[in-house]
């Protein structure tokens, strides 16, 4: 596969992985009773609702070039809901983010086990099984990052809404500097959460993959 049909290929995993995940973010709210995201027509696979310019394109387009191929990464618009419409907005918030990330573990282990299949059944050698790969991939490092405990990704919020009371100064501190932390993780390349991804990268895909 030339150059240009990888990142085409590599931006469509990624946008539909971030979709997923946003959009299941809206599916849990509308479950614990918030039509907001409904309202707003957020329900939906159509990248048009979804896409934010910087994020979805030219930020995962600049980082494929920067590292060779090897590293796409960004976002989408994020779906909202309204806290004042959840019976427990605390517990609610928690489960709601932990939907995305969640539901980029389940593609990533279904790729996975179809990965196995083909590797089982012999037919896993060539480009599938790498495109397959990438499918995984993308998702365990969407998962593992966004579940990090830092403002204002999904993993705050999860670990806010079981976090007790007496810890209130460990909230604290995240809520003003969570988001430099995620800054200096970013600008060092995630290195911190490359051992977690690969390793259950391979647990899910096993030999047949790219690692």
């Amino acid at each position: 596969m030339n150059e240009a049909l990888l990142l085409i290929f590599q931006l469509i995993v990624f946008i539909f992985s971030v979709i997923i995940h946003e959009v299941s973010h809206g599916a849990m709210a509308l479950k614990l009773g918030d039509t907001t995201a409904k309202d707003m027509g957020r329900l939906t696979l159509n990248p048009l609702k979804h896409l934010d310019l910087f994020g979805s394109f030219l930020l995962p387009i600049m980082l494929y070039f920067l590292t060779n191929g090897a590293f796409v990464f960004g976002w989408a618009k994020p779906v909202p809901y309204d806290p004042t419409r959840l019976k427990n907005p605390l517990r609610s918030a928690g489960l709601i983010a932990a939907a995305g990330p969640g539901s980029n573990l389940v593609v990533a282990f279904v790729f996975g086990m179809l990965i196995r299949l083909l590797d089982f059944a012999g037919l896993s050698i060539g480009p599938l099984s790498d495109l397959l790969s990438f499918i995984v991939f993308v998702n365990i490092l969407l998962a593992i990052f966004n579940l990090l405990p830092l403002p204002p990704l999904d993993g705050s919020k999860v670990l806010f809404a079981v976090l007790p009371y007496r810890y209130y100064a460990l909230r604290a501190f995240l809520q003003r500097y969570g988001f430099v932390l995620l800054l200096l993780l970013i600008f060092s390349g995630l290195n911190i959460i490359r051992p977690f991804v690969i390793g259950l990268y391979k647990l899910l895909v096993g030999s047949g993959g790219l690692f």
